[in-house]
């Protein structure tokens, strides 16, 4: 019995787990590398993948550095189920349609001029079509409910307080006489964050694969990062400035809309106009509303007296080329909340193109920026970024907080493995960045005493 690293080793995309025994093969998640000048050709070699022979896939959510790669399975002739929350079901179909929309559009922008050139065409790693074959083979699982999916192999999925959906997964695993339960965490959300239920985690295994992104820090106090968002939008609003919020689509978009109609319920900012730039965060914000009963109560209550309709009576969704075009032409301060959320691709782009070199403009980054993304550019202080191959002078005022992050953060991953520490697993450390991770590792095993594991790219966890 091992599990083969398929990504997310050493890094915070890619996430993906082959389990293999002498009885089964399941595949647990299948993200897409994002970032970074290898990230096309990691995503390219899956070679290592046995399609034709999984037993079974196993999603824990809908993120794209979870999912992305999914529909490659049905191009090697993978049929088999695809376990997940119902909700995660939803999630996924909207980020994988976006996606096959996205390569196939650079795809056809980028072949124009290989032609030309003379060089070998582009193609997308997957088309729409493909994401169509593949979302037929998704089965619901609920959270809490045990389900074999495997010969000897069986899961429990309970939330994992994330986005919408997400999930940590307890696997079960008998082959030849022994027995080893193996707990993949996925990516484990803050505690008391809007909208979403606390995580939950497990009270022993023998092994832990655990995400570290924030393994070396805590995020600032959420109360803290919400004045200081304040504060720029109300300084915003008294020049009469733009503000664009590059967001995820999923989880991210739905926080900001929360917090923003806190502010305007409480009087502490005018209603300004707020821009949803993003269809894929529309339809996203469309299956938050369908899933009332995996949300924590306080956002129950206030669905049940649609007050947030109410608090966000100026909120606007862009869905047309057109109207994400006609923002440029808004003539009063107003906030543009539009994907992606790492600055790689959507409609922010566009926006940092018409905005960055114009200094009446606020940029405020909200989320995690992976390495050699423009995102990460912004935030380190670049002064020229490149958009579509022009070069753009940065005026705007770039702003960075971290409180609102869907992430535990360092004492939040400690109290998360706790429970189960007690039991004295091995904890396999993933999803983080060399010293995040480390710093993780390091705390773990000087409170607990645990084996802990650094794994690379292609290495195999043995059981």
């Amino acid at each position: 019995m091992h599990i083969r690293l398929g990504g997310a080793a050493g890094e915070v995309t890619g996430s993906s787990y082959l389990v293999e025994t002498s009885r089964a093969k399941v595949l647990v998640d299948f993200g897409m590398f994002q970032g970074g000048k290898l990230a096309d050709q990691q995503n390219r070699l899956n070679d290592w993948i046995p399609a034709q022979q999984l037993d079974a896939v196993v999603l824990t959510h809908g993120h794209l550095d979870h999912c992305g790669r999914i529909p490659i399975l049905a191009t090697l002739g993978y049929s088999g189920p695809i376990y997940c929350t119902l909700s995660t079901v939803e999630v996924t179909r909207v980020i994988l349609l976006d996606s096959a929309n996205l390569q196939e559009s650079d795809a056809e922008r980028s072949n124009k001029k290989r032609i030309r050139a003379g060089k070998p065409l582009q193609y997308p790693l997957y088309r729409e079509e493909d994401v169509e074959q593949i979302m037929q083979q998704f089965k619901p699982v609920r959270y809490s409910a045990p389900r074999e999916i495997a010969p000897g192999i069986s899961i429990r999925l309970e939330d994992a307080g994330h986005i919408l959906g997400s999930a940590s997964v307890e696997m079960t695993i008998e082959d030849q006489g022994k027995r080893r339960v193996v707990v993949f965490s996925g990516d484990v959300g803050p505690k008391h964050a809007p909208l979403l239920r606390d995580p939950v985690t497990f009270s022993s295994a023998d092994v832990v694969f655990l995400e570290s992104t924030y393994g070396d820090r805590d995020h600032r106090p959420i109360e803290e990062t919400k004045q200081e968002l304040l504060k720029i939008l109300q300084g915003a609003e008294r020049a009469r400035e733009k503000v664009l919020i590059p967001a995820f689509a999923i989880g991210r978009t739905q926080n900001l809309m929360y917090h923003l109609a806190e502010m305007f319920r409480n009087r502490d900012l005018a209603k300004l106009p707020i821009f949803i730039d993003s269809p894929m965060a529309t339809k996203a914000t469309e299956i938050y509303m369908r899933h009332p009963a995996i949300m924590d109560d306080e956002t129950k209550a206030l669905a049940a007296r649609k007050q947030l309709d109410q608090d966000l009576s100026e909120l606007r969704y862009t869905v047309t080329r057109e109207e994400s075009m006609a923002i440029n032409e808004v003539d009063q301060p107003c906030i543009v909340i539009a994907g992606s959320g790492m600055c790689t691709g959507g409609r922010i782009l566009h926006h940092f193109k018409h905005n960055l070199w114009r200094e009446n403009v606020q940029v405020v980054i909200v989320g995690y920026m992976g390495h050699d993304t423009l995102g990460a550019a912004l935030v380190h202080g670049a002064k020229h970024v490149k958009i579509h191959g022009e070069r753009i002078v940065v005026r705007a005022s770039i702003h960075t907080l971290g409180g609102f992050s869907a992430h535990a953060g360092r004492t939040e991953l400690l109290e998360w493995i706790a429970p189960v520490a007690a039991s004295q697993p091995r904890v396999v450390l993933t999803h983080g960045e060399p010293g995040p991770r480390e710093a993780l590792g390091k705390e773990i095993q000087r409170r607990h005493g645990l084996d802990i594991a650094y794994p690379l790219l292609g290495d195999r966890i043995e059981l």
